[in-house]
């Protein structure tokens, strides 16, 4: 399922003192099945762009097509395109309310009008590519979890849905070390098993360099720079003028280039740093 933007603005308090372009003339489109990151500073306007994607924000221009269907358009509905399109919004896990795990990620599934059968099926397998045992949890209350397990629950409920899209706002925020591994293990499962779209919002350059085949870059509303980790990650200067950096592996290996080791150029994860450095090592 493609999405299409076409021309996107948004503008907040429009005609205020305060008003700001959110959004400036954002034009790009992500074919079905990509793992897309979408990275900026704070401000840079990601989480603006992802709530029109959802439907949650109308543009003050252009158009969002997708699969086929403009939703900036008057008579779509939005309930329709939001079956089609999960958002798990930073910190999902203040979003539990139920009693129970089973409950909570029932909560979806129960509105789309699915039968019983199909409701179970879907949390169970929803429970399981996040990691959750559904015998162990089903009956637990989410609010007796660990931080990292409350997500996982939380990121449970809107894949049990069965999105075609999935979005992710800054899903690791706040986590230790062990609990953003997990998510993000569980996000890769989730691209894999699925073949579902996948929007991840992230200040993590790591976890990008790890999990994306596309990237795009956001500044002052604008997309100013797409493509593959590989392109992306060779603009230092550009990344570092907006208040952003490349992996710190890259750093690393950039200063050993300069010490007169044999690296590649081209290396952003801790993975490709190790065989690259095993390499050198045995020669």
């Amino acid at each position: 399922m493609s999405i299409k933007i076409e021309n996107l603005t948004h503008i907040y308090m429009k005609g205020t003192p305060f008003e700001k372009k959110a959004i400036d003339n954002v034009t790009l489109e992500i074919k079905d099945g990509e793992f897309i990151a979408l990275i900026g500073h704070t401000g840079s306007g990601k989480s603006t762009l992802i709530q029109h994607i959802n439907g949650l924000l109308k543009p003050d221009s252009g158009k969002i097509i997708i699969d086929n269907v403009d939703i900036t358009s008057k008579n779509v509905k939005l309930s329709a395109i939001r079956k089609k399109v999960g958002l798990v919004f930073q910190y999902p896990e203040y979003q539990l309310f139920e009693e129970t795990i089973e409950k909570d990620i029932a909560f979806g599934p129960k509105n789309l009008g699915l039968s019983e059968e199909e409701i179970s099926s879907r949390i169970k397998r929803a429970m399981n590519i996040v990691g959750l045992d559904y015998e162990k949890y089903k009956d637990k209350s989410p609010f007796e979890l660990s931080g990292g397990q409350k997500r996982r629950v939380a990121i449970a409920g809107v894949v049990a849905m069965e999105p075609q899209v999935l979005i992710l706002d800054e899903p690791t925020a706040g986590l230790d070390p062990k609990g953003r591994d997990d998510i993000l293990s569980n996000i890769s499962d989730l691209h894999r098993e699925y073949n579902m779209t996948i929007i991840l919002v992230s200040h993590s350059m790591e976890d990008v360099a790890k999990l994306a085949s596309r990237i795009l870059v956001m500044h002052h509303g604008k997309c100013i720079l797409d493509g593959e980790p590989i392109n992306i990650f060779r603009e230092i200067d550009t990344l570092e003028s907006v208040g952003l950096a490349v992996p710190q592996v890259t750093y690393l290996t950039k200063k050993l280039r300069d010490k007169g080791f044999n690296i590649s150029g081209d290396i952003f994860t801790i993975e490709q740093a190790k065989k690259e450095l095993l390499k050198v090592l045995k020669k």
